[in-house]
């Protein structure tokens, strides 16, 4: 959230990161914005980040073919993904080139 706030981008709340394993979106849920929410990671947990930012509107909308997200006010926005292991040294980032 420091980046967005540094950047003055807004976090479309609709959608937040999750835990990888069995099942899609797996708990835990991982929201991206602040919030009073108690988390705790445990060691060899794997999970998302994959934040939507936005230079307006956070309010989002769905298109018609289920899965393309758009901002309701149609500014532009960009959405990625990272992938995290717990260890016991901290947290490895699977998906960094």
């Amino acid at each position: 959230r420091d980046h967005a706030d540094k950047f003055k981008y807004g976090v479309v709340q609709q959608f937040v990161g999750h835990g990888v394993g069995k099942v899609f979106h797996a708990e835990p849920a991982v929201l991206h914005f602040r919030n009073n929410e108690k988390g705790r990671m445990i060691l060899n947990q794997t999970f998302t980040i994959e934040p939507m930012l936005t230079i307006g509107s956070t309010n989002s909308t769905i298109w018609s073919d289920d899965w393309t997200a758009v901002t309701e006010d149609g500014s532009l926005s960009a959405q990625f993904e990272h992938t995290l292991l717990i260890t016991e040294d901290g947290v490895e980032i699977l998906t960094q080139c």
